[in-house]
């Protein structure tokens, strides 16, 4: 099945299988491996994105689902060598140890301050509840949200992931290092 879909502020147009998950269209087709496969079973959130601008888990999510779609994914985020304030409150308050669940829960925590721009530790906790760490026990992932929601008041949204620049559309061949 032949799906359109931009991911990143890239158009993309593909041929996928019918049952092919969103996370592995992103990982294995475009390489967007910030993208991280933890279950499989929607359990974890380490494959969370923002489809049309909202959180998803993409292991839940077909990609013939994100067909006309905008994608934003972990390394859509960053503008211009700077981190997104998410990204940079997560390392400076040291809010990851292994890495693993830390893209999932920053695509989370952009959703939850564009719904709450100034959560308190509760709604933090709430807001991420989908979302698993097996190595911090979330004392500084709430402490990295909340210093998130301070420097960017007045919230997240949709409009900090998008591109400047219109939409370029790219085949594969230009994409894997073809004519440009």
């Amino acid at each position: 099945m032949r799906i359109t879909v931009t991911v990143d502020g890239i158009e993309y147009a593909d041929d996928v299988e019918p049952r092919q998950l969103l996370v592995h269209y992103l990982r294995d087709k475009l390489g967007k491996v910030g993208t991280v496969v933890g279950c499989d079973t929607s359990n974890c959130g380490s494959c969370t994105v923002h489809l049309d601008g909202h959180s998803v888990k993409s292991c839940s999510v077909l990609a013939v689902q994100a067909h006309g779609s905008e994608v934003t994914t972990i390394e859509g985020l960053a503008r211009d060598g700077k981190l997104h304030p998410v990204q940079q409150a997560f390392h400076d308050n040291h809010a990851l140890q292994c890495g693993f669940c830390t893209p999932g829960m920053i695509m989370q925590s952009i959703d939850l301050l564009a719904d709450n721009p100034d959560p308190d530790e509760a709604a933090v906790r709430h807001g991420l509840e989908g979302n698993l760490c097996r190595c911090t026990g979330y004392q500084n992932i709430v402490k990295a949200v909340r210093d998130a929601a301070h420097q960017m008041r007045p919230g997240a949204g949709p409009e900090v992931e998008r591109v400047d620049e219109p939409h370029v559309s790219r085949t594969k061949s230009q994409i894997s290092g073809g004519e440009r």
